[in-house]
C-alpha cells in the first residue's frame, strides 16, 4: 500500500469511528454471546446492520448470502462467521475495472446532487486531483442559482490551479456549459468538470436543465466521454439513498460521490447505496481537505468499517 493509500486508510478508520463503535458493541455481543448458529443469531445480526444503515434490502442479501457460506463451510461457531460476513458485505460493492476510464478519456463530468451535500468543494477537489495527475483540467460553474455556488468554485479554481467558466447569478447554466465546451475544445482540455444546480423540490425544472445541458454536450462535444457523478451526504443516511433514487429518474447516474463519512454513525450507507440502486460509489470523501476526497476501495472501506480489535484507538 503506497504511503498516500496509507495514510487515506489511516484517516478512513478515523473517519468512521463512529460507525464502527455502533457495528461494534452489537458484533461484540453477537460473536461472543451466541453459543451456536441459529435463528436468533441472525434476527440479532439483521438488526445491528440494519442500525448501521446499510438498509432492509441490503442487509436480507447480506444475510441470506451468509447463510448459504455457512452452510458450504459446515459452520457451526457463531465466531467463525465474521470473516464470512465481511465477505458477504464486500460481495455486494464492487467497482468494476474500468470505473475510472474516463480519467485517461477526454471528457465532460457532470456532478449533480441536492445543495449542502458538499457538491462544489468536491467538484474543487476532484480538479485539483486531476490537475496533480497531469491533466489539462476546466471547471464550469453551472450552479447559476446560488452567487455562494460561483464564489465557492472559484476559489476552489484559484486554489487548485484550474481555470473556470463562470456566467452571472441566475444566468442559464446551458448557456454556461456551452461556453465551457467552446474554451475546453480551444485549449485541448483533458477533463471538464461540471458544477449543477441542486433543486430536487422542483424535479420538473431539474429534469428539463438536465436534459439541455446534456443536448448541448452531445451536440457540441460528441467525441467526449460523459460521466455523471451524483454527490450524496453519508450523514443523512437512509435519506442519500432517496435522493440518489429521485435523481437516477432524471439523469443517467455513472458513479456516486460518497461526502462527510467522517462524524457519522451511519456509514453503512455506503453499502446500502450501491446495492440497491446498482450504481458504485466511485468516490469517499473524510475530510475538508484535497486529499480527503479518494477513490473508492470497497474492501478498504469494508475492513475500516468492522475493524474493531485490531486498530488501535
Amino acid at each position: 500500500m503506497s504511503e498516500e493509500k496509507k495514510g487515506f486508510f489511516g484517516r478512513l478508520v478515523a473517519g468512521l469511528t463512529k460507525t464502527r463503535k455502533s457495528i461494534a458493541a452489537g458484533f461484540d455481543y453477537i460473536f461472543s454471546g451466541f453459543t451456536h448458529i441459529d435463528d436468533d443469531f441472525y434476527e440479532e445480526l439483521e438488526e445491528v446492520l440494519v442500525m448501521a444503515d446499510l438498509g432492509v434490502h441490503t442487509t436480507g442479501a447480506i444475510i441470506d448470502d451468509l447463510k448459504e457460506k455457512v452452510k458450504e463451510n459446515h459452520i457451526k461457531e457463531p465466531a467463525q462467521c465474521k470473516a464470512l460476513l465481511v465477505q458477504s458485505i464486500k460481495e455486494q460493492m464492487t467497482v468494476s475495472t474500468d470505473a475510472y476510464d474516463f480519467e485517461d478519456e477526454t471528457c465532460v463530468v457532470l456532478i449533480i446532487g441536492v445543495n449542502g451535500v458538499g457538491k462544489t468543494t468536491s467538484v474543487g477537489k476532484l480538479a485539483g486531483q486531476y490537475k496533480k495527475a497531469g491533466k489539462k483540467v476546466l471547471m464550469a460553474a453551472a450552479d447559476t442559482f446560488r452567487a455562494a455556488a460561483i464564489e465557492q468554485l472559484t476559489e476552489w479554481a484559484n486554489r487548485a490551479g484550474v481555470d473556470i467558466i463562470a456566467g452571472q447569478e441566475g444566468s442559464d447554466p446551458a448557456a454556461v456549459v456551452y461556453d465551457a465546451i467552446a474554451a475546453a475544445k480551444a485549449r485541448k482540455t483533458d477533463i471538464l468538470l461540471c458544477d449543477t444546480a441542486g433543486r430536487l423540490h422542483n424535479k420538473k425544472n431539474l429534469m428539463e436543465e438536465l436534459r439541455k445541458i446534456n443536448r448541448i454536450i452531445d451536440k457540441e462535444f460528441p467525441q467526449a466521454r460523459r460521466e455523471t457523478l451524483i454527490v450524496l451526504d453519508g450523514t443523512t443516511g437512509q435519506n442519500a439513498l432517496s435522493q440518489a433514487r429521485q435523481f437516477k429518474e432524471v439523469a443517467d447516474i455513472t458513479g456516486i460521490i460518497l461526502t462527510k463519512l467522517d462524524g457519522t454513525a451511519k456509514g453503512g450507507i455506503a453499502i446500502a447505496i450501491q446495492a440497491e440502486l446498482g450504481v458504485p460509489v466511485k468516490y469517499i470523501g473524510v475530510g475538508e481537505k484535497i486529499e480527503d476526497l479518494q477513490k473508492f476501495d470497497p474492501d478498504s472501506f469494508v475492513d475500516a468499517l468492522f475493524t474493531t480489535q485490531e486498530q488501535p484507538s
